[in-house]
């Protein structure tokens, strides 16, 4: 399955990240080695969930800096704090658009909505004028049941299975098509096999070998299959 990638955005970072007393800082590394600067711990577990999608193509950081009216005649700026970029299946018809996000607690944006509403409607025209979307991400967006499963594969990334037995996991996968877990603990794990097999399931996906909808409860019943290139 061929994809193709929404032609690149000609933004990068706008505002460089510095540590602050009342939040968390750092950066969030990514599978090919790059990182990405968060400020919260609200923004490091939206950049866990969104990046675990192989979907995504990138995650720019304070992407574009957008001039808004506030009190009075005064012009201020706002920097959203990412830009999501996917990739574009053709084969399926699917042109996701980039993404322009705001992260913010929940009980922050309900404080302050009538305050930040002008900066989040100069965002909004912003996005609809480069093709993109905007939106405004809370927990309630964030730390979802995906989040949760994706904190539970976490502890399977660094574990070490034969290379040999991947692959025939992985080639059962790819003969047969989506297929449920307990299939494959019953055609490579059986009897005294199966927690071991279930242990390698889960880091086949943890490590993006394996796709699914981490939506769904990871038990037998889950399906998985191989990731579109």
């Amino acid at each position: 399955m061929q994809t193709y990638r929404i032609p690149a955005v000609a933004h990068q970072q706008t505002r460089p990240i510095s540590p602050t007393r009342r939040s968390l800082s750092g950066t969030f590394p990514l599978r090919n080695g790059d990182g990405i600067p968060y400020e919260s711990l609200l923004e490091r577990d939206f950049l866990a969930r969104v990046t675990f999608s192989n979907r995504v193509c990138d995650v720019i950081a304070q992407p574009v800096q957008i001039p808004f009216q506030g009190d009075g005649a005064r012009t201020h700026s706002y920097t959203p704090d990412f830009l999501i970029n996917y990739h574009v299946d053709r084969q399926i018809g699917a042109y996701p658009v980039p993404l322009l996000v705001e992260v913010k607690p929940r009980d922050h944006w309900e404080k302050n909505w009538r305050k930040w509403l002008p900066k989040w409607k100069a965002a909004w025209r912003y996005a609809q004028e480069n093709g993109w979307a905007f939106h405004i991400y809370d927990e309630s967006r964030i730390r979802d049941t995906g989040f949760t499963n994706i904190q539970f594969l976490d502890r399977y990334k660094a574990m070490d299975f034969a290379r040999e037995e991947s692959e025939w996991v992985l080639q059962t996968v790819r003969d047969t098509g989506p297929v449920a877990v307990h299939y494959l603990l019953a055609v490579h794990f059986a009897g005294i096999y199966r927690a071991r097999g279930i242990s390698h399931i889960w880091h086949l996906i943890a490590t993006r070998q394996l796709d699914c909808d981490i939506r769904q409860p990871l038990n037998d019943f889950l399906d998985v299959w191989i990731p579109s290139p």
